[in-house]
Parts: structure tokens; C-alpha cells; sequence
């Protein structure tokens, strides 16, 4: 089930452990939307994410799980081809829906709840509403909140 929440995806309204899930593209370039965001939060993430940019080619559909602090993870999905504005959308939904795959193994071990923005709609160029039903199929046995700034 998703619940809708207003408010920041970085700052999870979580009792217990929890993951908060972005995409990333596979060009290694990190910074702009909601991983600029997450960067102002926690400096992990950037520096997993862009070590492993150095250390090999990023594959679509990969995950990086980066713990934070307080007591968290951060999901990085490399779900999106290159960055940049273009006449289609960058967000692979296969690969999305293979790495929230991911992510729910990990929540459903862990016991984890799931908070993102609307993935792969800003750089990505995608559809929420095609992302929701992907969301939806994927996640049946962790909560999972999906945040929209106030205003």
C-alpha cells in the first residue's frame, strides 16, 4: 500500500527502521534533484555512489545500499540513462521495477519501511503513473510512503 505524505523524503516519518529509495543515472554524475537533496542531508551516498562510478561501468538496474544515520539506508537505483533534457524519458522501467525488487528484499528483511519521492518523474521524464503500478506490484509486503514537497 502507498501512502501519500507532504513532505521531505529526507527526513523519514518512520517508527523503526527504514530506506529511503531515489534513482540515480548511470553516468556516474550525481548532484542535481533529490540526490542533491540527500547530499545536503548526508555525505554516504554521494561517495558510495561515486566511488563505484570510478571503479567500474555503472549497470542499469543496480542498487547501492548506503547506511545513514540516524539508523537508515539510502537506495540508490540506477534506473535512469544519462542526464540531460531529451525528447524521451530517461527512467528505465524495467530496470526501476528490478531495482525496487531490490529494495523490497532488503525492507522485508530488515523490517523496513520505504520512502521516496515520485522516482523517475523529474530528470527521469517518466509517468508517476506508470511508476505507481510498478510501486504498487512490487512492494506488497513494506510500507511504503511517497513524499511531495509542501507548496
Amino acid at each position: 500500500m502507498i501512502h501519500y505524505v507532504v513532505g521531505d523524503a529526507t527526513r523519514p516519518k518512520a517508527k523503526g527502521p527504514w530506506i529511503i529509495a531515489h534513482v540515480c543515472n548511470n553516468e556516474g554524475r550525481w548532484g542535481r534533484g533529490f540526490s542533491g537533496a540527500v547530499s545536503r542531508r548526508w555525505r554516504e551516498p554521494e561517495a558510495m555512489y561515486r566511488d563505484f562510478a570510478n571503479r567500474k561501468d555503472i549497470a542499469i538496474g543496480e542498487v547501492l545500499f548506503c547506511p545513514v544515520t540516524p539508523p537508515g539506508t539510502v537506495a540508490s537505483m540506477i534506473a535512469q540513462w544519462g542526464i540531460g533534457h531529451s525528447p524521451l524519458p530517461r527512467i528505465d522501467y524495467d530496470a526501476l521495477s528490478t531495482c525496487l525488487g531490490a529494495v523490497a528484499a532488503v525492507a522485508y528483511e530488515d523490517g523496513a519501511s520505504v520512502h521516496m519521492p515520485r522516482i523517475g518523474t523529474g530528470n527521469g521524464g517518466g509517468s508517476w503513473a506508470r511508476v505507481e503500478i510498478i510501486v504498487s506490484a512490487v512492494f506488497k509486503y513494506a510500507e511504503v510512503f511517497v513524499y511531495d514537497l509542501p507548496g
